[in-house]
């Protein structure tokens, strides 16, 4: 182990509940960002340095190799890699300018050259033309393929940074051995890794395999349909060089997504049901199919809180999934910044995704509205026939919602920013006609905008057992009773092909609820279900005991039966309102002012 007491690092954790500053890599309190004396998790603040003499950046203040004193460089930074470099020097009008300097990107986009910031803007390619940009890039090809020049400062900065490598490994690999090692008696317990294709999925799939010495461990990669071309290659080279370690593919092949966008219109930062639809739910499915009746499932994930505001708020470590609930999640480099990972690749000399030296600094769905303008414009270089379809896809739905003007709407990222479904013919589903009956105060009519079928009573199967016998089958009627005391406590009355449903609260509790305003508000949720369930396979992941299934049952990507298997329901009522409204489709769909409000039950 290096002794690493004296070396002055650029991270510092602030606590702002105990007003203090430690450093986790220093050798004073703390081995992560956890405040040693709360338990909560800090600030993170950073400094990277600039070694003149080696014409790289440093993680120590004063240069490990030669001693010189660096200056304040970037909070984080990674390397730019030739292709990237050339792209950047053809917008610049200087092809091969910085062919034999220390190129790196920093915090906020900005290029940096031997240390020093370049001027460079959106400006410089928001208007660029794509077709003009490849014919230029392929004159100077084959010229900067010769990248010796990158290879020796990748070898200085390896050098120089070597502590700062050891300690974030070494830290790594015992949270690895540490947190699994609890579950390994544990026989209902198993493992995997979920890869994704990017750098850090690739980092912690290397940093698992040689920590538990396990190279047969489990590998689940989510195939969205919609990732890079060089993803696929490089699970491909993954899998051929790693021949022991099983890599499943968990992959939605009964659904379009240009489909869907037709009926949900495009996700949007806040509205992304593509993740759900073609990741979440088909990676659940791949894991109840591999793993069986195991309980809890050990995930190792690549989750990083420096990568976007919202997972700042990220644990470590979850004893239960946020989606999937079989999950026990551990996240190895949660703190790790950009420059760690690379830092890791280099020195281990770990294959990656080829999509990185193109500039991408993210590689997961290609069309993502998380996505950059700096993404969408290189998509627009090496993707040009998928870049042109989901344009024109997105230019569609401008014209079909109304926008006054669909080329701005689109080229200024208006549709990232859309919330709701307006403009959505089956929006109009989330809105639930509800009259209170004169008569009876525990019995409520509802006039719905779906044909009841015998799939409605399915979505009552949590309330309790299902009773056709004792009810009028030519009023439609059918009880439901008790789970425990097999008494009636609710009777559904609606014929089959109408839309005029009746439910009577006969006895209490329903859903572990007494107040009749509450236990409406649960029937609600389940008529919501009802009139949007489009299959996209969210409720599967939500229950934890495998008991709701989704089965295609038409033509059209959206038509699926929701079905529960009575033996496995346990009438816990998770499923009812687990997502807002009862439906997960409800968020994606609800009008903007109109109909429930996004806290409604």
């Amino acid at each position: 182990m290096i002794d690493l007491e004296w070396v002055q690092f650029m991270i510092t954790c602030y606590c702002n509940k105990c007003v203090i500053e430690f450093k986790p890599d220093g050798g004073q309190l703390g081995i992560d960002s956890t405040c040693p004396f709360c338990g909560e998790r800090t600030e993170m603040r950073s400094q990277l340095y600039w070694c003149d003499e080696c014409n790289v950046p440093i993680f120590d203040e004063v240069c490990p190799v030669c001693g010189t004193k660096g200056r304040e460089f970037t909070t984080d930074a990674r390397p730019v890699f030739p292709k990237e470099r050339l792209l950047l020097e053809v917008l610049l009008g200087k092809p091969m300018e910085y062919v034999d300097d220390s190129v790196w990107c920093g915090i906020g986009s900005h290029y940096y050259v031997n240390g020093n910031v370049i001027p460079f803007s959106s400006a410089e390619y928001l208007n660029a033309d794509p077709v003009s940009i490849r014919a230029i890039m392929a004159q100077y090809e084959e010229q900067n393929e010769n990248i010796a020049s990158f290879d020796n400062m990748i070898k200085r900065w390896i050098k120089a940074n070597k502590r700062r490598y050891a300690k974030i490994t070494d830290e790594a690999r015992k949270y690895i051995n540490d947190f699994a090692e609890k579950f390994v008696n544990e026989d209902k317990y198993n493992m995997f890794v979920s890869f994704s294709g990017g750098k850090d999925s690739t980092v912690v799939s290397d940093l698992v395999r040689k920590a538990l010495g396990r190279p047969d461990i489990i590998h689940v990669f989510g195939n969205t349909t919609l990732e890079f071309p060089e993803t696929y290659n490089y699970v491909q080279r993954f899998k051929e060089a790693n021949r022991k370690t099983p890599m499943l593919r968990a992959e939605n092949k009964e659904q379009d997504f240009y489909n869907l966008c037709e009926t949900f219109g495009p996700p949007s930062r806040s509205l992304r049901w593509c993740c759900t639809i073609f990741k979440t739910g088909f990676i659940g499915d791949r894991l109840r199919r591999t793993f069986g009746e195991k309980t809890k499932i050990l995930t190792f994930n690549g989750i990083r809180r420096h990568e976007s505001t919202s997972r700042s708020t990220y644990e470590r470590d979850y004893k239960e999934g946020v989606k999937i609930s079989q999950q026990v999640v551990a996240s190895p480099i949660i703190d790790w910044f950009d420059y760690d990972i690379w830092l890791y690749l280099m020195t281990e000399k770990v294959d990656f995704n080829d999509a990185y030296r193109y500039g991408y600094t993210r590689v997961g769905c290609w069309c993502c509205p998380n996505n950059s303008r700096w993404s969408q414009f290189l998509s627009s270089i090496y993707m040009p026939e998928q870049y042109a379809r989901f344009n024109n896809m997105l230019l569609d739905f401008a014209r079909k919602t109304g926008k006054t003007d669909p080329e701005e709407y689109v080229q200024s990222g208006g549709w990232k920013a859309r919330q709701g479904g307006a403009g959505m013919e089956l929006s109009k589903n989330v809105a639930i006609e509800f009259k209170p009956c004169a008569t009876d105060a525990k019995s409520f009519n509802y006039s719905l905008n779906k044909p009841i079928t015998t799939e409605l009573y399915e979505f009552f199967k949590p309330f309790g057992t299902l009773n056709f016998e004792m009810g009028k089958s030519r009023l439609g009627e059918v009880y439901i009773l008790n789970p425990k005391t097999n008494q009636p406590i609710m009777k559904l009355q609606g014929r089959l092909g109408s839309t005029e449903l009746k439910i009577t609260i006969l006895d209490k509790p329903i859903a572990a609820r007494t107040k009749t305003v509450e236990i409406e508000l649960k029937f609600k949720c389940q008529i919501t279900k009802y009139q949007l369930c489009t299959g996209c396979h969210a409720c599967e992941n939500v229950c934890k005991f495998n008991a709701i299934h989704l089965t295609k049952n038409g033509p059209n990507d959206t038509d699926y039966y929701y079905e529960i298997d009575s033996k496995k329901c346990v009438h816990c009522y998770e499923c009812i309102s687990h997502f807002t409204g009862g439906c997960y489709m409800r968020r994606v769909l609800l009008p903007r002012g109109k109909g429930y409000s996004e806290n409604d039950e």
